[in-house]
C-alpha cells in the first residue's frame, strides 16, 4: 500500500448527508403462527413471484393477484387472504432502529424510506408505527407510486432525481444483498441489514465524529478506565493510567499514586502475588515525562538511580530490582525519552544502539519480551524521535521505511493506532489504517478488544479500552492536523 504524503492530503468532513431505509424486515418485522393455513416457505415464494410484483408495482389490483397467484401456486384463495391477515396481525415495528433514526435525524441528516409495497400494504404499515416515527422520514417512497421496484435501477433513478440527493452522500440500508448492490452502483454507501447491532454501529461510525465520541466515553468512564487481563481480572494499574494521560494531556481522566520518586504499575505493589511487585523503570520514565508533581531535582536524583540498573552489555533494565535482570526494548525507549528530555540522552550509548539494531534488524515484528505487537515499538520510538532533534537524525529515515513497510498489515485498534501515530511522525499518512480505524469504533464510543503488554514470560495478557480509545483519538486527530498544514 502506498502512503499518502501530507501535501497531497485533504482535510477529512463527513461525507453523508442522506440515508434511505428499507421498511420490511428492517424497520418492520413480521413472523407467522406455529400453524399458518399455509407455509411461510411457500408465502415466502409467492411474496417473491412475478405477480406479486405487478402487484407490489400497482399494475394490478389485491382481487387480480390473489387469482393469479391462486392458480399457479394452486392455493386456495381465502387461505392466502387469511395467512397474508395473520403475517400482518404480527407485524411489528422495530423501536431500537426507530430510535437511532430519531438520533440521525436530530443530527441532521436526511432521512428516506424506499419498499416494495403495494399501496394496501402501506396503509396497514402506516397503523404499526406512530404519527411521530414516520414525521421522521423527509419522504417514503414506494414501488407503488412509482411503479418500479428495486433492484431495478429505474426505481433508483426515481428517488435520486425526487430528492436530489448526491448518491456519493448517501447511505442506503436493506436487508437484501440485490438491492444494496444496485445502490452501491450508484455510488451510495451500501449497508446490507444482516445483523442489527452491527449496522447500528456501521451508522453511527458512518455519520458521527469519531473523535468527539471517543472523549464522550473517556469522560463517561473517567477515574473507572480499567484493565482486563486475558483469564479475566479487572484492576487498576498505574502504567495504563500513565499511558492514558499521555494520549489526552487530560488529568481528570485518570486515577494514579503520585510517587514522589520510583513509579509501579500497581498502585499497592502487588497483584496475582503476595510479594511486592518491584518498581520498574518503564512505568517510571513514562510517568516522569507525563506528569508536573516530581521536581527536577527529584527527577535527576532517579535517573541517577536508572543508570545503575544496566546489564553487563551497558543496556538499561526493566526492574529496580537486580534480582531481576530483564530487558525490553520498548522499556530502552521510554528510559532513553527520559534522559533525552532532561540533556541526558548521551549518558546511554548503548541503549540506543541495542534500540537502533533493533530498528535495522526489524527484531521487533513480533513484538517485545513485554510489548505486544510491532506496532507498540515504532510508537514508543515515535515519542522519542519527536522529542530528540539528534536521535531523529540518526534514525529518522530507517524509521520512516519501517513505518511504511506496516502500511497494509492487519491490526487491532491499539497497532492501527500506534501505526498511524508513528507514521505522522515520519511525514506520512497511513489512509487505509485510518479507514479501518473509524469502522472499528464501538457503539458507545469507544475502540476495544485490544491487547497492550503481557506479564513478561507469562501468557497473560492485559488490556485497556481507556488506552485504545485514548490512542485511536490522538491518532485521529494527528492525521486531521497534518492535512491542515
Amino acid at each position: 500500500m502506498t502512503p499518502t504524503d501530507i501535501d497531497n492530503t485533504s482535510s477529512h468532513s463527513n461525507l453523508y448527508t442522506a440515508i434511505i431505509f428499507d421498511l420490511g424486515d428492517v424497520l418492520f418485522t413480521w413472523s407467522l403462527s406455529s400453524n399458518p393455513p399455509l407455509p411461510e416457505k411457500l408465502l415466502r415464494r409467492i411474496l417473491s413471484s412475478s405477480h406479486w410484483f405487478e402487484y407490489e408495482k400497482g399494475n394490478i389490483n389485491e382481487a387480480e393477484v390473489y387469482s393469479l397467484v391462486a392458480r399457479d401456486f394452486l392455493v386456495d384463495p381465502a387461505a392466502l387472504k387469511n395467512t397474508l391477515q395473520v403475517a400482518q396481525d404480527s407485524l411489528q415495528s422495530n423501536k431500537k432502529m426507530l430510535g437511532v433514526i430519531q438520533e440521525l435525524k436530530e443530527a441532521g441528516l436526511l432521512i428516506y424510506a424506499m419498499s416494495n409495497i403495494s399501496a394496501p400494504y402501506l396503509e396497514i404499515l402506516e397503523r404499526k408505527a406512530t404519527p411521530s416515527q414516520w414525521a421522521l422520514f423527509d419522504h417514503v417512497f414506494t414501488s407503488a407510486s412509482a411503479h418500479q421496484r428495486k433492484p431495478n435501477l429505474g426505481f433508483f433513478k426515481h428517488v435520486i432525481e425526487r430528492t436530489g440527493i448526491d448518491p456519493s452522500c448517501t447511505i442506503f440500508v436493506d436487508d437484501k444483498l440485490e438491492n444494496v448492490l444496485t445502490a452501491r452502483s450508484f455510488g451510495m454507501h451500501g449497508i446490507i441489514f444482516d445483523n442489527e447491532s452491527k449496522v447500528i454501529k456501521d451508522l453511527k461510525n458512518l455519520c458521527y465524529d469519531p473523535v468527539l465520541r471517543g472523549k464522550r466515553f473517556l469522560t463517561s468512564h473517567k477515574k473507572n478506565l480499567k484493565t482486563v487481563t486475558s483469564n479475566g481480572i479487572e484492576f487498576m494499574d498505574d502504567y495504563s493510567q500513565l499511558v492514558i494521560l499521555l494520549a489526552t494531556g487530560d488529568d481528570s481522566l485518570v486515577d494514579y499514586v503520585k510517587s514522589p520518586g520510583q513509579f509501579n504499575v500497581f498502585p499497592d505493589g502487588t497483584l496475582f502475588t503476595t510479594e511486592v511487585y518491584p518498581n520498574d523503570l518503564d512505568t517510571t520514565a513514562i510517568g516522569l515525562t507525563v506528569t508536573d508533581h516530581v521536581d527536577a531535582g527529584t527527577k535527576h536524583k532517579i535517573m541517577d538511580e536508572m543508570l545503575e540498573y544496566r546489564d553487563s552489555d551497558g543496556i538499561i533494565q526493566v526492574y529496580f530490582d537486580h534480582s531481576r535482570p530483564r530487558i525490553d526494548p520498548v522499556v530502552c525507549i521510554n528510559v532513553l525519552n527520559l534522559f533525552c528530555e532532561n540533556g541526558r540522552g548521551h549518558e546511554l550509548p548503548e541503549t540506543l544502539d541495542w534500540v537502533e539494531q533493533v530498528l535495522i534488524h526489524r527484531a521487533y515484528i513480533s513484538g517485545t519480551t513485554y510489548y505486544i505487537g510491532a506496532d507498540v515499538f515504532l510508537f514508543f520510538l515515535s515519542r522519542l524521535l519527536q522529542n530528540s532533534a539528534e536521535v531523529r537524525r540518526r534514525l529518522g529515515s530507517i524509521f520512516k521505511e519501517r513505518v511504511i513497510e506496516r502500511f497494509g498489515v492487519k491490526g487491532d485498534s491499539l497497532s492501527l493506532s500506534a501505526r498511524m501515530i508513528a507514521a505522522t511522525v515520519a511525514g506520512v499518512i497511513d489512509e487505509g489504517a485510518l479507514k479501518n480505524l473509524l469502522s472499528m469504533q464501538c457503539e458507545d464510543g469507544s475502540w476495544d478488544d485490544s491487547w497492550f503488554w503481557r506479564w513478561g514470560m507469562s501468557p497473560i495478557m492485559a488490556k485497556n479500552d481507556g488506552v485504545t480509545t485514548a490512542l485511536a483519538i490522538w491518532a485521529i486527530e494527528r492525521v486531521q492536523s497534518l492535512r491542515k498544514e
